[in-house]
């Protein structure tokens, strides 16, 4: 959980700059959803890399890759789709319940263990909640772009933690029994 949670923390760090010092430019020049999937992408390709050291077995890197970026792209979706059918804080935590419950769902498929979805969604969603939520509050007090990177820690330290927990657990040998 400590990997995962320093370094996705570092991963998220990395993709919350790009906002923090791109996202004007970002937007302009790939559209919102272009920057959705720029930023998608590379949470991705650095992510699956730190998390992949937590991956024993048959899911090593460069398997592991593909069931992460699957996750993490279905995460994505369900959090870009709640947030746009229904923006602002409501659209914020339907994403969040949306987003950990698909990214719980393929990686408990990945491991074989689909009858911990729930556990893994619950994990999820508590970490995700409140990584992005504490994230945004210090980026609403501190402002610019300290404040976003201060979101990105926080975001990154708290879901990285949660998928850590959950591929922990789901690699337990009782999680297939």
């Amino acid at each position: 959980m400590v990997t995962g949670g320093v370094g996705f923390a570092a991963v998220s760090l990395c993709v919350f700059a790009t906002v923090a010092f791109g996202e004007t430019w970002m937007y302009r020049h790939l559209t919102a959803l272009g920057a959705y999937l720029a930023w998608t992408v590379l949470f991705i390709l650095l992510g699956g890399g730190v998390l992949g050291s937590l991956v024993i077995g048959k899911w090593r890197l460069p398997k592991f890759y593909l069931l992460f970026a699957a996750a993490f792209f279905m995460y994505a979706v369900g959090w870009v789709a709640s947030y746009s059918m229904f923006s602002g804080r409501v659209g914020e935590w339907l994403g969040s319940v949306t987003g950990s419950i698909l990214m719980a769902a393929v990686i408990a498929l990945g491991f074989g263990t689909l009858r911990s979805v729930l556990n893994h969604s619950v994990v999820l969603f508590a970490a995700n909640s409140i990584g992005y939520f504490t994230g945004s509050a210090l980026n609403n007090s501190v402002g610019g772009r300290t404040g976003m990177l201060l979101w990105g820690l926080m975001y990154g330290l708290c879901l990285g933690t949660g998928i850590g927990a959950v591929l922990c657990l789901a690699q337990t040998p009782s999680a297939k029994s």
